[in-house]
């Protein structure tokens, strides 16, 4: 199974940038062992469908836990029967050089 996770925080301080709460998920997501690829838009990560949903989850709330005053992340997964994929690889290798 393979998800992408865009976390869009809003910050508790109006005039502060947001990146720092973007970091805390990527490093939960780091943190999580699992094969992932930070992107600009959104990171992509690559496991069973528990390991990802709890992965999602942590890091969702990491940005909350960062200080963030509220975050919204926008979720894709994709799956088949059996565990059986797709992969990261399977989607972009063809793609890169």
């Amino acid at each position: 199974m393979i998800a992408e996770i865009q976390v869009a925080p809003r910050p508790a301080d109006p005039t502060a940038v947001p990146y720092p709460h973007v970091d805390a998920a990527i490093a939960v997501i780091k943190a999580s062992g699992l094969v992932s690829e930070v992107g600009a838009m959104g990171t992509t990560l690559e496991g069973t469908p528990d390991e990802i949903w709890s992965v999602l989850r942590a890091a969702h709330e990491a940005v909350l836990a960062d200080g963030a005053a509220s975050v919204i992340s926008h979720i894709k997964v994709a799956g088949a029967a059996g565990d059986r994929g797709p992969r990261i690889a399977d989607l972009v290798t063809k793609h890169r050089p």
